[in-house]
């Protein structure tokens, strides 16, 4: 069924219905377009359009759809619609005959994608938020299993200062947070209702619009007729939001597939999110990871498709923007099923403390703790930094870890180490000086866990 046709003296050819149908693809916007059609009806309703029985006459025969929709895999088989609004009223005129006619009085299909998408969208904002959450849930259960565990830090993938596995794990929780954030900004600007608007110029016909905002759930109203038309800004947003998402559990990935490695092997990931090989015994794959690491790609490819797609339009609807669909679809499905994935991961793994603990006591992640020191007893910095370059190189050099130097052998080496500045050899020593706010310090980071805990408790 078509919602046009009457200026025309021949159908569309077979080529171009398949080329042009989206039915197979935007089918999942029935439960927006059922719901969004209902409101309408009542709108209708109330500007004199229908009367009350066929308002709920309507109301009714769309329910039924719904829950056929839902009840019946096969509800779509054989469909040849070319979209699933034309679906919906193809399915509307067969339980109400011709009174199917009169609930696209005024309405576009152009505002009606609008606002289908942006119920879709809404959902699919809120359900990634929870996911997010979930997942700063578990990073933080992760976080205090292991409250006291050292671990180096890096920079440039090289052993730079020592860390707790804590303020480690509060990092990827604070992207979270951010990303969180992220997602309620994009909802913010989805929760803005369309209908009224028509094709490009208003309706002919009296909608209470506030009513309409307020049946549908909606924040307030568009302000602007011919910007809904054109508007896929909301959809960016939420695909702006999902990558930055997706780049943040990418980075995660990179993190535990080096760390739970056999070079590092500083954890190891459950069996349940790993795989093995066809052709070698031993091998223990996160597969898990890459996989995320690997989808990250097509999140922010579907970002860049729809900017693509929108950088050179005219005003205002143009059909190029029915492009918008399959990548919104794909990243929203992406992001979700990698956040899940990530939160199960997270959930397996078993660090093994002594092992980054002995990468950071043998390396020379202390080095900075030791120039502070010297810099705290009055040496300018950069004459500290140079002291320690050279205790470095010697160590490099005859092959001693911090722990085979004392207070008597610094002392020697040069007359500014003082006999206090001797346990910063040990890397646990040197966290306790770093007590500031967002450090690293042990009663900051036991602190910034509380104060997590209550964030998340807010967001959730």
């Amino acid at each position: 069924m078509k919602l046009w046709g009457g200026r025309f003296e021949t159908g569309p050819s077979e080529v171009f219905e398949r080329f042009s149908n989206s039915l197979h693809f935007d089918r999942r916007l029935l439960p927006a377009d059922v719901r969004g059609s209902q409101a309408f009806a009542r709108s209708l309703t109330r500007a004199g359009v229908l009367t009350d029985v066929e308002c709920a006459t309507l109301c009714s025969a769309f329910d039924s759809i719904q829950t056929d929709a839902t009840a019946d895999p096969a509800f779509f088989d054989g469909a040849d619609d070319e979209d699933v609004h034309s679906f919906v009223i193809q399915k509307l005129k067969q339980r109400v005959g011709a009174l199917a006619d009169k609930i696209h009085t005024g309405r576009s299909r152009n505002e009606q994608v609008s606002l289908d998408t942006r119920l879709w969208l809404r959902d699919e904002c809120d359900r990634t938020r929870e996911l997010v959450v979930a997942l700063m849930s578990a990073l933080l259960d992760l976080a205090s299993k292991y409250p006291d565990a050292v671990i180096p830090g890096y920079t440039h993938l090289r052993r730079a200062q020592p860390v707790l596995w804590p303020h480690y794990l509060l990092a990827y929780f604070e992207m979270l947070a951010r990303d969180y954030e992220r997602l309620g900004d994009a909802r913010r600007r989805v929760n803005v209702m369309p209908l009224g608007s028509g094709a490009l110029a208003g309706s002919g016909f009296p909608h209470d619009r506030e009513a309409i905002a307020r049946d549908l759930d909606f924040a307030s109203i568009t302000a602007n007729s011919m910007d809904v038309s054109a508007d896929r800004d909301f959809a960016l947003d939420y695909l702006y939001a999902a990558s930055v998402v997706m780049i943040h559990l990418s980075r995660l990935a990179e993190d535990w597939i080096l760390y739970s490695s056999e070079e590092f092997a500083w954890m190891e990931l459950g069996d349940g999110v790993t795989s093995g090989s066809s052709l070698m015994p031993q091998k223990k794959n996160p597969d898990s990871l890459e996989l995320i690491r690997g989808k990250s790609g097509r999140v922010i490819g579907a970002l860049n498709s729809l900017l693509f797609t929108m950088k050179g339009l005219p005003m205002t609807y143009n059909r190029d923007m029915q492009e918008d669909k399959e990548p919104l679809f794909e990243a929203a499905d992406q992001v979700n099923g990698c956040l899940e994935m990530a939160r199960i991961v997270a959930e397996s793994v078993v660090l093994k403390p002594s092992v980054p603990f002995v990468a950071a006591e043998e390396s020379w992640v202390v080095a900075t703790d030791l120039a502070e020191a010297l810099a705290r007893n009055g040496t300018a910095f950069h004459q500290a930094h140079q002291i320690v370059g050279r205790l470095v190189l010697e160590s490099v050099r005859h092959r001693k870890r911090p722990a085979d130097w004392n207070a008597e052998t610094l002392a020697a080496f040069a007359q500014e180490f003082t006999p206090d500045i001797a346990r910063l050899l040990d890397p646990r020593e040197g966290m306790k000086t770093r007590e500031i706010a967002g450090g690293t310090g042990p009663g900051v980071v036991a602190a910034a866990l509380v104060a997590a805990r209550r964030r998340l408790a807010d967001m959730k």
